[in-house]
């Protein structure tokens, strides 16, 4: 992504970036390639961010048709009736996404995730992933773990008004200014399956609840074959009965997954609006500092709820 000189054009529109993070920050955004998976509310904040920010390009894959839920979140849908009709979420996206930024080319991938064969994923120096199975989301990571070139991996879940992301770079080299000095340093990541499969009791005993609560809710809807924000508040004592379970298995006080929690997350499976803009800012903010090899990333996990208003990093490997 070194290659090629920003041409003037793109040093003209993305002058004040560049004075904030350099020409070689934006020309390696200027050439790098997104797939981004599963379309939301937070979704479209993030494809926004990267769009304005000046992506190379930016590939979209999503073959649902437009619903009333997506409407309430996804700002990129247009009100009239007439232009959705016959398109999917990421025909319509696309298309709002284009005037945003038309120096960035903006595509549409049908078919189903699982099905695309490595190949497909070399294309991308990004991969974005929502609205997956856990099975489908260590399968996509497998696939990029596998190839040649180094593929950044991230996934993020919004439900009520709870976020999550998950940041797998492999081995991220990067800078980051100290006073006046720019420091080299590199980190070395965990795979989505890793992280997850890290015992209970070996994290930390202020470790972030949604943590535990959304791989409650994963492997739920794995067991019952559902797909994620299928579930209601019928099956709320279901879900209660598996996490005391798993907190039996793993050794873990089932005081660290308050129902409370559990029942947010439940009952209310659609995204909050006004949660998108933050969960798909902080993940545009850290796509971008991947890209550009700029500043700390975020290592493995991050939080956001809104009831507390915070934001918790968690690094669930414990190393760097």
């Amino acid at each position: 992504m070194d290659g090629e000189e920003l041409t003037e054009q793109e040093t003209a529109l993305y002058d004040r970036q560049i004075r904030v993070w350099g020409a070689g920050a934006q020309r390696r955004l200027s050439k790098a390639h997104i797939l981004v998976c599963g379309i939301t509310g937070t979704i479209a904040e993030f494809c926004k961010n990267i769009v304005l920010a000046g992506v190379g390009s930016l590939t979209l894959v999503d073959d649902r048709a437009v619903t009333e839920e997506a409407l309430s979140a996804n700002f990129l849908i247009p009100s009239d009736e007439n232009v959705c009709a016959g398109k999917t979420l990421t025909e319509l996206c696309r298309d709002s996404l284009k005037d945003f930024n038309p120096m960035v080319r903006v595509s549409v991938e049908k078919g189903d995730l699982s099905s695309f064969g490595a190949e497909f994923y070399s294309k991308f120096d990004v991969v974005v992933v929502s609205c997956c199975s856990f099975t489908t989301k260590k399968l996509i990571n497998e696939k990029c773990r596998k190839l040649s070139k180094r593929v950044a991996f991230y996934t993020v879940d919004c439900r009520d008004s709870c976020g999550e992301i998950f940041v797998d770079l492999q081995h991220h080299k990067y800078s980051k200014q100290k006073r006046e000095e720019a420091i080299e340093c590199e980190l070395h990541y965990l795979s989505f399956e890793e992280s997850i499969s890290v015992p209970w009791k070996a994290l930390p005993r202020k470790f972030s609840k949604l943590y535990f609560a959304m791989r409650v809710i994963e492997r739920f809807e794995e067991a019952e074959q559902r797909k994620p924000g299928e579930l209601s508040i019928a099956d709320l004592p279901a879900v209660v009965k598996l996490k005391k379970e798993l907190c039996e298995a793993q050794s873990l006080n089932e005081s660290h997954i308050p129902n409370v929690l559990l029942e947010r997350l439940v009952t209310d499976t659609r995204e909050f609006p006004p949660v998108c803009p933050i969960i798909g800012g902080i993940l545009g903010q850290e796509v971008i500092k991947a890209i550009s090899g700029k500043g700390d990333p975020l290592k493995n996990f991050f939080f956001f709820n809104a009831m507390d208003g915070k934001g918790i990093i968690e690094d669930v490997s414990g190393k760097t």
